[in-house]
C-alpha cells in the first residue's frame, strides 16, 4: 500500500505542479497582452478626449467673437479669450500624444496650421472691429473663409479621431483574443488540475482512514483521562474541604479549651489576687505594687486570651451575627492599622458555614491589605440580592498582578477553595498602582453535598 501511494504521488505530483505552472504562465501571458491593450486604448481615448476639447474651444473662440462682432459687448469676449488661452495648451498636448505615429503627426501639423490661420482670422476681425473699421471686419466676416478653416480643422480632427477609433477597435479585439486564449488555457489546466486532484483523493482516501482510526483511539484515550482528571479533582476538592472543615472544628474546639478552662484558671487567680490585696492592705507599698503588677498581667492575659479565641472561632458570629460580628471586625483593624476602613453591611440570609466563609474571607482580605496593600482607605460591603449575596472588599492600595499569583499564595488560594466549597465564586480584580477588588457571590442556601453548583452573575460594581 505505501509503494502503491508514492507511486501515485510520483504521478499526481508532477501534474499539479505542471497544472500550476501553465496556469501562471497563461495568465502572465494574457496580462501583458490585455495591459499593453488597455494602455493603447487609454492613450486613444485620451487623444480623443483632447481633439474634442480643441474643437471645442475653436468652437468656443469663434462664437464669443462673433458676439462680440455683432453686439459691441465686451462680455462675449470672455470665452474667446478664455479659449484661446487654452488652445496652444491642447495643441501641445496633442503634439506629445501624436508625437509616435508618422501619419498621426502629418495630421496634427495640418490640425495646427489651420487652427493658427483661424486664429490669425479671429485677431484680425477682432482688431478691426476695435479700431472702428466697420466695413473691414464686416467684410472679413461675411466671406467663407472662417467657413472654409473651421472645415479644414474639422476634416483634419475627424481624421485623427477615426484613426484612434481604428485603434480603440483593434485593442478591444486584441483584448478579446486575449481573454479567449485566457479561458481555453484555463480550462486545459482545469481539466490536468481535476485528473490530479483525483489521483491525490485516491492517495489520501487510505491515509485518512488510518487517520480516523488513530483519531478514534486518541479520543477514547482523551475521554479517559478527562473522567480521570474529574474525578481526582472532585476527590481533592473533597479532601480540601474535609480538611478545611476539620481546622475550623479543631480551631472551634480550642477556642472552648481556652475559654472553658484557662478561663477558669485566670479569673481562679484573678480572684486570689484580689484576696490577697485586701489581706495585704496594711503591708509596705512594694508589697501593692507587686500585687497591681500582677493583676494588670493577669487582665492582659486575660486580653490575651479573648483575642487568641476570636481569631479562633469569633463568638461574635455565633451570638451577634455576620453583620455586627463585620463591624466588629472592621473596627478593629481600621484601629490596629490606621486606615480608614468605609462599611456597607446589609442583614443577610445565609448558612452558619456560609456566614463563617463571609467572615473569614473579609478576615484575610483585611489581613493582606494590612501586609502588602500600603492602602488608605478600604470599602466593606455586603449586599442581600434575592437569590445570592454579593461581599466586596475594596482598597485603593499599590494593586498586584493577579496573573502572577503563584502557587506560594496560599491566603488567596484558601480563600477561594472557601467560597467555592460553599458554592460561590471568587473573582479578584487589580493592576499595579490602582488597588485591588476581591468579590465573591454567594447562594443565599447552601449546596447539596457532592452536587455542582452554578455561580450566579456578580451584581454591577
Amino acid at each position: 500500500m505505501r509503494w502503491t501511494s508514492l507511486r501515485q504521488m510520483a504521478i499526481s505530483l508532477p501534474l499539479a505542479v505542471l497544472a500550476a505552472l501553465t496556469l501562471v504562465s497563461i495568465n502572465e501571458a494574457g496580462y501583458h497582452r490585455s495591459h499593453a491593450a488597455l494602455e493603447e486604448l487609454n492613450d486613444s481615448q485620451k487623444a480623443r478626449a483632447s481633439v474634442n476639447r480643441l474643437l471645442q474651444s475653436m468652437l468656443d473662440a469663434e462664437t464669443g467673437l462673433r458676439g462680440y462682432l455683432l453686439t459691441g459687448d465686451e462680455r462675449y469676449l470672455e470665452p474667446y479669450e478664455s479659449a484661446n488661452a487654452t488652445i496652444h495648451a491642447h495643441l501641445e498636448e496633442l503634439r506629445g500624444q501624436f508625437a509616435g505615429s508618422s501619419q498621426d503627426l502629418h495630421d496634427y501639423l495640418q490640425l495646427s496650421q489651420q487652427v493658427t490661420r483661424k486664429l490669425s482670422e479671429l485677431d484680425l476681425s477682432l482688431s478691426l472691429r476695435r479700431k472702428g473699421q466697420e466695413d473691414a471686419w464686416k467684410f472679413v466676416l461675411s466671406t467663407d473663409v472662417g467657413k472654409q478653416n473651421m472645415d479644414a480643422i474639422r476634416q483634419h480632427a475627424r481624421a485623427l479621431v477615426d484613426r484612434n477609433t481604428d485603434r480603440v477597435t483593434s485593442s478591444q479585439v486584441a483584448i478579446t483574443r486575449s481573454l479567449w486564449l485566457s479561458r481555453l488555457g484555463i480550462a486545459l489546466v482545469t481539466a490536468i488540475g481535476l485528473l490530479a486532484f483525483h489521483l491525490y483523493l485516491r492517495q489520501t482516501r487510505a491515509l485518512q482512514q488510518a487517520t480516523e482510526r488513530e483519531q478514534a483511539v486518541l479520543e477514547t484515550e482523551r475521554a479517559r483521562l478527562e473522567d480521570l482528571v474529574r474525578e481526582r479533582t472532585a476527590t481533592l476538592n473533597d479532601l480540601a474541604n474535609h480538611l478545611q472543615q476539620v481546622r475550623e472544628d479543631e480551631r472551634g474546639h480550642l477556642a472552648r479549651e481556652l475559654h472553658d478552662e484557662l478561663g477558669a484558671l485566670l479569673t481562679a487567680a484573678k480572684l486570689d489576687v484580689a484576696r490577697l490585696k485586701s489581706r495585704l492592705a496594711d503591708q509596705g507599698p512594694e508589697v501593692l505594687e507587686r500585687l497591681r503588677h500582677l493583676s494588670e498581667s493577669l487582665n492582659g492575659v486575660i486580653a490575651l486570651k479573648r483575642r487568641i479565641i476570636e481569631d479562633l472561632r469569633p463568638s461574635s458570629l455565633s451570638n451577634l451575627g455576620l453583620t455586627a460580628s463585620l463591624e466588629i471586625l472592621t473596627r478593629e483593624f481600621a484601629q490596629g492599622a490606621d486606615i480608614d476602613v468605609q462599611t456597607s453591611l446589609e442583614a443577610v440570609s445565609l448558612p452558619e458555614a456560609t456566614q463563617l466563609t463571609v467572615y473569614r474571607m473579609v478576615q484575610e482580605s483585611l489581613t493582606n491589605i494590612g501586609k502588602y496593600a500600603q492602602a488608605h482607605q478600604v470599602l466593606v460591603t455586603v449586599h442581600q440580592y434575592p437569590r445570592h449575596v454579593a461581599v466586596q472588599i475594596r482598597d485603593d492600595g499599590q494593586g498586584f498582578d493577579p496573573a502572577r499569583i503563584g502557587r506560594s499564595r496560599h491566603g488567596l488560594l484558601g480563600m477561594r477553595q472557601r467560597v467555592e466549597a460553599v458554592g460561590g465564586r471568587l473573582t479578584i480584580t487589580s493592576r499595579p498602582g490602582e488597588g485591588t477588588l476581591v468579590a465573591a457571590i454567594l447562594p443565599c442556601e447552601a449546596p447539596a453535598p457532592g452536587a455542582a453548583t452554578d455561580s450566579p452573575a456578580p451584581p454591577p460594581q
